[in-house]
């Protein structure tokens, strides 16, 4: 395909006529996040969905509601106490940025969330358009969101060529997506046209086998007139993955304790209570008291994929005597006391099956 420049279609009200009709009649309206103008709600789902399926997050969004069911009751709650309730989401920065982010609210802003884009990207965690949803889904804020979703949309819509790897280019879009916005009862249309492109990129927009046919946009999609919307978005620029092998010491006691230390932040597993890591097999061995390193075993290498690297974890079990404790940084946590604890994935499932 010809990756000159795009050639935009004339800047009118139809996709936004379309989109917010479209999501009316066949968007989606079941989520427990929709149907609502609390900005508390949305701001979780936002950032739970960033990186994660809905599925996934269907049963987090609901036991975190039930334990924080305000931004104040997370506010006060302890970083452990989130970060346990967090186990298992995956990418855990999100969930530092959550507690800062309620702590914020409530510190700054009296308790209620900001009601402009602007405002809302002074606040941790909060980018451009995390902060466009939730002013224009609550607020009803004449603002353009551009998430993944959105961006597969819009490309495709406008044939947009541009590699958005680059940042000049991603702006480009920006200007666009802020151009093709709702201009009639924005106030009631935003909230509808921002979930409505969110529903669109998840349900027919697909990034692979797209519903050209029953898409709401086709008449006037580049993509779908040209019979290409696996070309958009473009995006060149490739993550650069790393490996890393780190040695994991699982150390129990005859009561079923484990042995567990917080790890330090910045660094893998930031914040998270975690089995003593290790560099190298030799050094997880010194750590355990003499007499007990025969009873070491050491399980296969489980490769644990993440955004930048693969981890290679080698998990290795002994038991110890009690008054007997390894030679690493951490304290015994009984077998009521870690699963409230913010825990890493891999570790959850060892101790969950244990």
């Amino acid at each position: 395909m010809n990756r000159q420049q795009a050639v935009l279609p004339r800047i009118d009200d139809f996709l936004a006529r379309s989109v917010v009709s479209w999501q009316l009649l066949h968007g989606r309206h079941d989520l427990p996040w929709q149907n609502t103008r609390d900005p508390y709600r949305v701001w979780l789902s936002e950032v739970m969905l960033q990186q994660t399926q809905v599925a996934t997050v269907l049963t987090y969004f609901d036991r975190f509601l039930r334990r924080f069911p305000t931004v104040t009751a997370l506010a006060q709650a302890t970083l452990d106490e989130v970060l346990g309730l967090w186990t298992g989401l995956g990418y855990y920065s999100r969930a530092r940025n959550l507690h800062r982010c309620a702590q914020q609210v409530v510190q700054e802003h009296a308790g209620s969330f900001p009601t402009s884009a602007q405002q809302l990207q002074g606040l941790s965690g909060i980018g451009p358009s995390t902060a466009a949803a939730i002013a224009s889904l609550c607020f009803g804020e004449r603002v353009a969101i551009l998430d993944g979703n959105a961006k597969r949309v819009l490309t495709r819509y406008l044939g947009f060529a541009h590699d958005l790897s680059v940042a000049v280019n991603e702006r480009l879009l920006w200007q666009q997506a802020q151009a093709l916005l709702p201009v009639n009862d924005v106030t009631q249309a935003m909230p509808r046209y921002t979930q409505g492109m969110m529903d669109l990129g998840a349900t027919l927009c697909t990034a692979k086998n797209p519903a050209c046919q029953r898409c709401p946009l086709q008449a006037r999609c580049v993509a779908a007139e040209t019979s290409s919307p696996q070309d958009f978005p473009v995006k060149t620029r490739r993550i650069k993955r790393s490996d890393e092998s780190i040695w994991l010491l699982w150390a129990s006691d005859a009561a079923g304790a484990v042995w567990l230390q917080q790890r330090p932040t910045p660094g893998v597993w930031a914040g998270l209570y975690c089995f003593a890591l290790f560099e190298t097999e030799h050094d997880l061995r010194q750590a355990v008291p003499q007499p007990y390193q025969a009873h070491i075993s050491c399980l296969p290498a489980l490769k644990h994929v993440l955004t930048h690297k693969d981890m290679y974890l080698h998990l290795c079990k002994v038991v110890l005597p009690n008054g007997c404790q390894p030679a690493a940084p951490g304290a015994w946590f009984s077998p009521s006391q870690w699963p409230g604890l913010g825990l890493p994935a891999p570790v959850h499932k060892w101790l969950q099956k244990s």
